[in-house]
Order: C-alpha cells, then sequence, then structure tokens
C-alpha cells in the first residue's frame, strides 16, 4: 500500500512521482566509459564547452552564494501534506458546518425541521460520495460539511428547546474531548493498535446494528419514546442510552485517535498536499459524530431528571 498504509490514502492514486535518469550506457563492442568516434567521452564536455566545475558566465560570485545559501525546500514547498494544511482545510470545514447550523439556528423552527432534514439526507450521501471518491474534491467536502452544519443546527434547536442550555453544554463537551484525545495521542500514551483496531471493529458493528434496529422501530411507530430504545429501555433504573451513549462516545474518541495517526503518517510519508482536503474530511465527520452522541447523551440525562 502506498504511503506507508496510511488508512486515510487507501485506494488513491499518486501522481507525479520520478524516477532517476538511466546510467549512460556505452554502445556495444566500446569499451565501459568510451563514447563512438567524435563523441566526447563520459563525464568530460566537447571541446571549447564549460565542464561541471566551470563557473556559467550569467551568475555572478553573489548570485551563486545567495543560491547555496537558501534553505533546503521544505514539504510545502515540494507539494506535500503539512500538519498546517490539515488545520486550515479543518478550520475550513468547521467554519462550513458553523455557517450552515446558523441558518437553521435563526430561521422559524418548521423551517429549521425541514432543513434539518435536508442536511440529513444530504450530507449522508456526500459523506459516501466523498469516502469512495479517489481524489479529494475541496467543493464536495465543504458541501458536506454546509449541510452537516444545516444538520446540527435543526437537531440543536429542537432539543434546546425542551432542554434550554444543552446545545452549548454539547458544543463544550466535544470540544473537550478532542483536547484530552489530542493530548492523549500527543503524548504517546494511546495509539491506534490493531488489538484496539479490531475491537474498535467489532465495537462499531454493533453499534450500528443497534442503531439501525432502533431506528425502525421508531420509524414504524414500535416504540414511541423519541429515542426508542435508548430511553424506553432501563438497566438499574439507568436508561439504556446512557450506556449506549458512553460506549459511543468512546468509538468516537477512538475514531479521532485513528484520525491522527493517518495524518501523522500521512506527513511523515510525503502524502501530496491535496489529501489534507481527505483528513479535514475524516476530522469532520468524527467530529459531528461526537457532537451527535454527546447532545444525544445530555438530553436523555436531563429528560430522566
Amino acid at each position: 500500500m502506498a504511503h506507508g498504509g496510511n488508512p486515510i490514502f487507501n485506494g488513491k492514486s499518486f501522481r507525479g512521482a520520478t524516477q532517476a535518469p538511466p546510467v549512460p550506457q556505452a554502445p556495444y563492442g566500446a569499451p565501459y566509459g568510451q563514447q563512438p568516434y567524435g563523441q566526447a567521452p563520459y563525464g568530460q564536455q566537447p571541446y571549447a564547452q564549460q565542464g561541471w566545475g566551470t563557473q556559467p558566465q550569467s551568475m555572478t560570485d553573489d548570485q551563486l552564494r545567495q543560491m547555496y545559501a537558501q534553505p533546503s525546500a521544505g514539504p510545502a514547498d515540494t507539494g506535500r501534506m503539512t500538519f498546517d494544511d490539515v488545520i486550515m482545510k479543518t478550520a475550513a470545514c468547521l467554519g462550513a458546518v458553523l455557517v450552515g447550523a446558523a441558518i437553521t439556528l435563526t430561521v422559524g423552527l418548521s423551517l429549521a425541521s425541514m432543513l434539518m432534514i435536508v442536511g440529513a439526507l444530504g450530507g449522508f450521501v456526500l459523506a459516501l460520495v466523498n469516502t469512495f471518491k479517489k481524489q479529494p474534491s475541496p467543493a464536495l467536502i465543504l458541501a458536506y460539511a454546509a449541510l452537516e452544519g444545516l444538520f446540527l443546527g435543526g437537531l440543536t434547536r429542537i432539543l434546546d428547546t425542551q432542554f434550554p442550555g444543552v446545545g452549548l453544554q454539547a458544543v463544550i463537551g466535544t470540544l473537550s474531548v478532542f483536547a484530552v484525545t489530542l493530548l492523549l495521542f500527543k503524548s504517546g500514551k494511546v495509539r491506534a493498535t490493531p488489538r484496539a483496531m479490531r475491537f474498535f471493529m467489532i465495537a462499531i458493528i454493533g453499534y450500528a446494528v443497534f442503531s439501525l434496529v432502533n431506528m425502525v422501530l421508531v420509524w414504524t411507530g414500535a416504540v414511541q419514546e423519541p429515542f426508542g430504545l435508548r430511553t424506553s429501555v432501563e438497566i438499574f433504573g439507568i436508561p439504556l442510552g446512557v450506556f449506549i451513549g458512553l460506549l459511543a462516545i468512546g468509538l468516537a474518541a477512538f475514531s479521532l485517535i485513528m484520525d491522527f495517526t493517518s495524518i501523522e503518517e500521512g506527513v511523515r510519508n510525503g502524502a501530496p498536499q491535496r489529501f489534507s482536503w481527505t483528513a479535514a474530511f475524516g476530522l469532520t465527520v468524527t467530529l459531528v459524530w461526537l457532537y451527535v452522541e454527546i447532545i444525544r447523551l445530555l438530553a436523555i440525562l436531563r429528560g430522566n431528571d
């Protein structure tokens, strides 16, 4: 797999790589290093032409000193992904999320509910498109972020009406989990090891199956509670949604660890600069998921008071 097996770049094509020119070979029958008759030997220049050690006539001594005194080209100069690129692209995506959320937070409640559905469906479609697209598209990634903003704004508007202040609490909780996860990753105490990855895959499949079953039960009216099995089932007097929510938040936090690992490997292995958009997209998806799980958990806790 190209670039050290970085999961962000699976299936991506890397263009622009060049190979070193082949070593000049002597013609058949000629001794090694000898050129055909009338041509200069290998490594020598023809008569009256400049050799390797000859100073070009068009450059002065000062120009040569300035040229050799310049620092080596960094990743940004060679078109490679950097941490700054990922930070800037992620900030752009989160800015698009905030714009979309601001729209649904300022319009009427009925219109906000409709925009929330549009954002949820449109964001889901663009999430699939961006996930399976081999080359990242900044326009599609920003469009996904804006649609997710519509969804998050509408969801926050509805829940905040029932439980005042829950939206601000969810924002603080999301930022707190992100900061703690980043610090743990930077300290090296938490890593995406193969064993942790296997546990993550098993847990995420189980969570996806539960969410799908719960959604079907709510849509068909089999369960009357707004959060379905999350609030209709209790364990020792605690809603099932509390345990499920804590598990989902833990999965989202580990997904952040996976995102950080992919970004680190991409920068270290010299991934093309355009894939900083892919890294930003991955972080945006995880942060949206984390926010949804936190605000739903807070709503369940507030509703159980």
